[in-house]
């Protein structure tokens, strides 16, 4: 039997649980401030944000009801309750990401039988997602230069913001120390693994990309009548993971609303509206890049129209908002660029995997805004040379970057220490950067799709809409029993 709404499209149930998380979490934000809880004769008035075992042990009747306790209980509760169904959905989709990067990675090259091609492809990709980073980065230079978010910011919220984020501000300096202090050749280096099992245990998708990549050549090389029983395997194993994530997506709705709540009820309100020009400006260039510069390079490269490319990969957008990482909406990236959009196999298991590893243009561009942000509120100059090199140090630094929530402020510091700024203005952006994280990787994504579309128009593996259509493999937003 199938479940209540599930004839509703897929992408339409995400939007309503993202759309509902939005309200309920700007309600809480702006209804359970500290005095309710006081009101409600909660002693630690902190219960709400933090939600955490001392949290809940601090909940003693304030000498006013028994019902109190229990509301401010029951409260702690839902909050705990919406945490574990978004990491529950979080771990499965984390679940899924390494086993598809390689299954279908293997699969796509060895059934190319082709290094030419491997080499055609990769080229092109590669190609196009360094350009795409650089223009990105561009825009939001322009877009800071032109709006200028930094030289009407208060000094006094300034001060304030960088006292309450300080201390992880300071975290996320010392994660970048640790990745200033490899040279570029260690960086090389460590795109080859020395154990693959322990690549994959960690999640490292550049790895596992080199991982894929040389395993399917190798089973190219072999004779045809050992390399066929290989081939059927990791074939089979991509259908099987396939499977799994129409299984997991199954609570994608529910899971989207708990995800979204939360942030948006820790975020603020007074501190969105602190930063609401600085906000305004990364999140209009990104919107720039989703619906003007994609859509323009597929105008000019494939006959794929706006209304197509979209209504295709909706359902990896929306749980990119919603999840902040590239590399965990990754399976459903893959299911809609090749179910829905059309684009072939061998081109679906390479591009994507790649682009989720070295593809950051929404990153890129916040940092963009956020460098120039930070130069104004300091009332500090950019050069033109200065920001030339924010392009090429953002550009450099997202090669290889991971794909997970937060990363992008830590790439923040390599970029503002090349060009000399202070880095404790990330203290005063990083209480926004959760929902910024949302937007730009939703942006990365759209990105990975653009790409994928473009180079396989360019080998010929881009079905028409009428091919898509009649296609056996069924796209997300069909609707199956349970």
């Amino acid at each position: 039997m199938a479940l209540p709404g599930s004839k509703i499209a897929l992408h339409w149930r995400i939007l309503i649980g993202l759309a509902l998380g939005i309200v309920a979490g700007v309600v809480i934000n702006t209804t359970w401030t500290r005095d309710t809880w006081a009101a409600l004769g909660v002693n630690n008035a902190k219960v709400l944000l933090d939600g955490g075992k001392a949290a809940t042990e601090s909940l003693r009747p304030g000498g006013t009801n028994e019902y109190a306790d229990f509301t401010a209980r029951v409260a702690v509760f839902a909050r705990q309750a919406n945490i574990f169904i978004g990491q529950l959905f979080m771990q499965g989709l984390k679940f899924i990401a390494v086993p598809i990067v390689l299954f279908s990675l293997v699969a796509g090259v060895a059934s190319l039988n082709d290094t030419r091609k491997l080499g055609r492809i990769g080229g092109k990709t590669i190609g196009i997602y360094l350009c795409t980073t650089a223009i990105a980065i561009t825009v939001g230079l322009v877009a800071a230069n032109l709006v200028k978010p930094g030289k009407s910011f208060p000094e006094e919220k300034r001060t304030q913001l960088e006292a309450q984020y300080q201390a992880d501000a300071d975290n996320k300096v010392k994660s970048a120390e640790e990745q200033r202090t490899r040279s570029a050749w260690d960086n090389i280096l460590n795109v080859f693994p020395s154990n693959p099992f322990e690549s994959m245990a960690a999640g490292n998708t550049l790895q596992v990309v080199v991982v894929g990549l040389l395993v399917g050549f190798a089973i190219t090389l072999l004779p045809q009548k050992e390399a066929e029983p290989l081939l059927q395997f990791f074939e089979g194993m991509t259908s099987v993971v396939i499977k799994i994530v129409e299984v997991v997506l199954k609570i994608a709705p529910v899971a989207v609303f708990s995800l979204i709540v939360t942030q948006i009820a820790d975020l603020g309100i007074d501190v969105l509206q602190s930063l609401l020009v600085y906000c305004v400006t990364v999140v209009g260039g990104l919107a720039l890049m989703m619906f003007l510069v994609y859509p323009l390079v597929l105008r000019i490269f494939t006959p794929v129209g706006y209304g197509r490319f979209f209504t295709a990969i909706s359902p990896a957008q929306l749980l990119a908002f919603s999840s902040s990482s590239s590399g965990a909406t990754m399976p459903v990236t893959m299911e809609c660029v090749e179910n829905r959009l059309g684009v072939s196999e061998d081109v679906t298991s390479f591009v994507i995997p790649v682009g989720a590893t070295i593809n950051m243009d929404g990153t890129a561009l916040y940092q963009g805004v956020a460098a120039v942000f930070i130069a104004q509120m300091f009332n500090m100059d950019l050069t033109i040379m200065q920001q030339l090199t924010i392009v090429l140090t953002a550009t450099l630094a997202s090669i290889g970057t991971a794909a997970v929530p937060g990363v992008g402020i830590v790439m923040l510091v390599i970029v503002l220490e090349s060009v000399g700024l202070p880095i404790q203005g990330i203290a005063v952006i990083l209480g926004v950067d959760r929902i910024l994280d949302m937007c730009r990787t939703s942006v990365n994504v759209t990105g990975d799709c653009m790409v994928a579309a473009v180079v396989a128009h360019s080998e010929n593996e881009l079905m028409t809409p009428a091919e898509v259509a009649a296609t056996s493999n069924r796209p997300l937003d069909e609707h199956p029993p349970f």
